[in-house]
């Protein structure tokens, strides 16, 4: 259990990250900031909800389709009721199907005529992904935006069914695939429709935490000393890493599609209210001022799909529906062309698939 307090003292005090290298009148100015909700250059901060970016997006959303995962509770949830609330046609590949159904029913009681699609998947299994993505493409449906929203915590080491562990295949493995496989259909929208592709990496804060020296492929496949921690901010690191590489390359070929990292902010999510208890639920009750509601978590994800003002930014990382700045190693170019190579040729390896020339 203790990885978990561990990782909640993480989230809930983001500004710790900085205090060896920013001053205390900085740190002190940038609480102050994230606590009053006070608006960045975007005109949003903190206390943005995710209705508030919708409805003053001036994008025509009844002409956009979107894939959100992780869309069954929390912020993702959340992004797909307020994308759908829009006029979005949302598609959502969940695990529990049954969940997923209510979600679509509730949201299908406040406004009749949503249009939301809903299909199996396992994110942590490389065959299930690419079954996911075959169907879907099967549709010939357009494809605007792309939300990689959905994370676990595995507290305890799990491997998935390519034997990888689980925190690894989830959140970063599974998404990658995902992101190889629909960006033809992407791009090909972009083109017929002139609306700019948007795809979104779910990331985190604790990314930052990740050392050079202990960010190893191999490692993070097969752990030999594994930390829940450490495996979860390995895997968000990751998520930003593919869309630094991935931005680089959707530029070379002048594509109309934009590839974003974002950071949610402190919210009470699945990941943490799996791991319930006295002391857990004390540290939110303690840390109730710093929390953010579900629809404030979820702003920055809908910021930076559908803000005119996020029109073009590539390869960038977001948190409070602001643009700002990552680690180091996150920044990484050669760094991120590695992971992308890496990644690929497992996934060649394990499923024998053929991935698009052009990418």
């Amino acid at each position: 259990m203790c990885s978990i307090y561990f990782l909640l003292l993480a989230i809930l005090l983001p500004c710790c990250f900085e205090i060896l290298s920013l001053s205390c009148s900085t740190v002190m100015k940038d609480t102050l900031r994230y606590l009053a909700g006070i608006a960045g250059p975007s005109g949003y901060g903190s206390k943005t909800t995710a209705q508030q970016v919708a409805d003053n997006s001036s994008s025509p959303l009844h002409r956009l389709t979107a894939i959100i995962t992780g869309a069954t509770s929390g912020i993702g949830a959340e992004t797909a009721r307020v994308l759908a609330k829009r006029g979005v046609r949302v598609v959502i590949p969940a695990r529990d199907i049954k969940k997923a159904a209510e979600l679509k029913e509730g949201i299908e009681n406040e406004n009749p005529n949503v249009e939301i699609m809903l299909f199996e998947i396992d994110l942590s299994s490389l065959a299930s992904v690419k079954r996911f993505c075959t169907q879907f493409l099967a549709l010939g449906l357009p494809l605007n935006i792309l939300i990689n929203n959905a994370g676990i915590f595995s507290q305890n080491l799990e491997f998935s069914e390519d034997k990888i562990e689980m925190t690894f295949a989830t959140n970063y493995l599974g998404h990658y695939l995902m992101t190889e496989m629909l960006m033809e259909k992407m791009v090909e929208t972009a083109e017929e429709t002139g609306i700019q592709g948007r795809i979104i990496n779910l990331s985190s804060v604790i990314h930052s935490w990740v050392k050079r020296d202990c960010f190893s492929f191999t490692q993070m496949l097969n752990p030999n000393n594994y930390n829940a921690t450490r495996a979860y901010a390995q895997s968000k690191l990751a998520n930003i890493l593919h869309a630094k590489e991935v931005a680089r390359q959707l530029k070379a070929r002048n594509a109309k599609v934009t590839i974003n990292a974002v950071h949610p902010g402190i919210v009470k999510t699945g990941i943490i209210r799996a791991h319930k208890g006295f002391i857990t639920d004390s540290l939110f009750f303690i840390a109730s001022k710093l929390l953010k509601s579900t629809s404030q978590g979820a702003s920055t994800s809908c910021y930076v799909a559908l803000s005119p003002q996020a029109q073009g930014l590539s390869g960038k990382y977001f948190a409070d529906c602001n643009e700002c700045n990552c680690s180091a190693l996150a920044n990484d170019e050669l760094e991120a062309q590695r992971l992308w190579r890496q990644t690929r040729a497992l996934i060649h390896r394990r499923l024998q698939y053929q991935f698009p020339t052009s990418s």
